[in-house]
């Protein structure tokens, strides 16, 4: 066992944060048009927030949000938790080189459980890598009402070169 604990992660550049989430929010016109925003990223986990709307509501008589919104926020979470983790492995290259390794990103599987009702003003999710490999990610990830109360979970495998 080392003596030494873990280096931290480095903290990402404003430019590659910038950048991230201008491909999250505004060039995956899906997110944008559930109104996903990216909270915080960091090398080891991802936040996200979307806000509850009437566009959103899958069952009318209790409000509650539609399973594919929080199953499609998951997956994109998951999506941005791996290229945060791409991009942590890659720090010796500049951001932008980092953000043309999203081209490659894809889904390969999404497993979603629900969990309780999406009902509330305003819900988080989070997301973290569990394994990166040098073809498939796979991660674990979250999605809670404004209290906290854990809604629905999800893991998803991803390909990455």
């Amino acid at each position: 066992m080392s003596k030494h604990p873990p280096t931290p992660p480095q903290p990402f550049e404003a430019e590659f944060v910038d950048g991230v989430r201008h491909i999250f929010e505004e060039r995956i016109v899906f997110n944008k048009l559930l109104g996903l925003k990216l909270i915080d990223l960091a090398a080891d986990h991802v936040l996200g927030r979307v806000d509850m709307r009437p566009e959103l509501v899958g069952h009318f008589s209790y409000n509650r949000m539609h399973g594919g919104v929080i199953s499609a926020t998951l997956d994109a979470m998951g999506g941005i938790a791996v290229m945060a983790a791409i991009g942590a492995r890659h720090m010796d290259e500049p951001p932008a080189k980092r953000l043309e390794r999203f081209l490659k990103l894809g889904t390969i599987d999404l497993r979603i459980d629900y969990l309780r009702p999406g009902i509330g003003e305003y819900f988080t999710a989070h997301a973290e890598v569990m394994r990166l490999g040098s073809r498939v990610a796979t991660t674990r990830m979250e999605f809670r009402d404004a209290e906290g109360k854990l809604i629905s979970t999800g893991s998803g495998a991803y390909i990455v070169s």
